[in-house]
């Protein structure tokens, strides 16, 4: 089939790779002229593992990019629009930057001169009932020709291309027409789609991903209370994990969720809920112990080495999770953020993130190995499971005195001064 891709971030460019080595033609559609000049020349605009390899075998050879969507739509059978939906202010969800694709697709699609039926799909996350009343007005227009769909992502950065090609679930919303041509796309994959409505599909994603932030904040509040009882969570939830009801995955306790997903879809649907008049109690919390989180790290070092004032503090892992040069929501922000507010002298290192980062904190060291950072250093606050964070030993004896404050237990040590953050 022939597809359309709206935007070329993580969701729509892996997307987009996928679809091609699920056989199908696709034209990629992005604003930035940078981007689509690199998915041309098969070289991926992001940071994810496999993705080079697919833009490589398929760049021009079943996969393009242009800046035109009278060039993509027009074509197609199916367009998915995966552009971003960031919070506002109020955490709400923003559907400008949803708007503007819908419009642009509405007028490409009124352009073309074809009788075949078009199928416009949302991949972007969005609140329930955002795709019936807000796309399909803009796409449709007075045609009756234009099917409208919801395809929700369950994409993990870091192993986004694999869980696209091996997924536990595909969720499609929309009517039995517009439904089966989306599924269709899917057919090589094992995986039974399941289809139901437009609103459901939309919750269904939401469900998903507040349900998995919320027990992150659970291992992280267990956590917290187990610090004050000397007990090792870790050993509490790998006990806990053993029952099926409640499974091992997402209750590793440490400083807490970031991303580009769970932090904004639980805020949108907190927003959503109070829309309709409903106080989301335990959403309301799982954000709270999450933003209250990375400050415990804080907490341990001050405990540990007395005022920061002028003394060079290590950051190891910028990045929200390993795997990923992506920093949206990263935990690490608000430590560094509160350290220079003390007056620390911060020096940080990521094998991936570190030039995103210095677009926020342009002052902040950013050394080229976990041993520049901790050379010299007062203290040191491990924020990312970088597996190279693993195998650190001897990098910490040129620290002024050792004292580690992790934050995902991503180290042992037997000397110095070492804390977990909830264990």
């Amino acid at each position: 089939m022939n597809v359309a891709i709206i935007g070329t971030g993580y969701v729509g460019t892996v997307t987009g790779a996928c679809f091609a080595e699920l056989g199908h033609n696709v034209v990629c559609v992005d604003i930035d002229s940078r981007k689509v000049d690199l998915i041309n020349a098969g070289i991926p605009p992001i940071h994810e593992p496999e993705l080079a390899e697919l833009l490589k075998k398929h760049a021009r050879a079943g996969l393009r990019a242009t800046v035109d969507y009278n060039d993509a739509i027009p074509s197609s059978d199916i367009a998915f629009i995966c552009v971003g939906t960031p919070s506002d202010e109020d955490g709400r969800i923003d559907l400008s930057i949803v708007r503007s694709a819908s419009e642009s697709i509405g007028d490409a699609l009124k352009l073309a001169d074809r009788d075949s039926y078009h199928v416009v799909v949302v991949k972007s996350t969005v609140v329930p009932g955002t795709t019936e009343n807000v796309v399909a007005p803009l796409v449709r227009g007075e045609r009756d020709d234009v099917g409208i769909a919801m395809n929700p992502e369950f994409l993990r950065e870091g192993k986004a291309v694999y869980d696209f090609m091996n997924p536990d679930k595909i969720v499609i919303g929309g009517d039995p027409r517009s439904a089966g041509m989306v599924a269709r796309l899917y057919e090589k994959i094992p995986c039974k789609a399941t289809l139901t409505d437009i609103r459901t599909a939309e919750m269904i994603k939401y469900a998903n991903n507040s349900f998995l932030a919320t027990k992150i904040s659970y291992a992280n509040e267990i956590g917290n209370i187990c610090k004050k009882l000397e007990i090792d969570v870790y050993e509490v939830m790998s006990a806990i994990g053993k029952d099926f009801r409640i499974s091992e995955h997402f209750l590793n306790a440490g400083a807490g969720f970031g991303g580009s997903c769970f932090p904004k879809d639980v805020k949108a649907l907190i927003g959503k809920a109070e829309e309709l008049g409903y106080d989301p109690l335990i959403l309301r919390a799982v954000v709270r112990v999450n933003e209250e989180q990375p400050m415990r790290m804080i907490e341990l070092l001050v405990k540990q080495i007395g005022d920061v004032r002028g003394r060079r503090i290590a950051i190891l892992g910028l990045a929200f999770k390993n795997d990923t040069d992506d920093i949206r929501e990263a935990r690490s922000i608000p430590v560094i953020r509160k350290l220079l507010g003390m007056g620390a002298s911060v020096a940080a290192y990521d094998p991936l993130a570190a030039e995103n980062m210095r677009t926020v904190f342009p002052d902040v060291e950013y050394c080229q190995s976990a041993a520049d950072a901790l050379s010299g250093a007062d203290g040191c606050l491990i924020m990312t499971e970088w597996d190279e964070f693993r195998s650190l030993d001897r990098e910490f004896d040129a620290m002024n005195e050792i004292v580690v404050i992790d934050g995902r237990r991503a180290v042992s040590l037997d000397r110095g001064v070492y804390e977990g953050i909830c264990w």
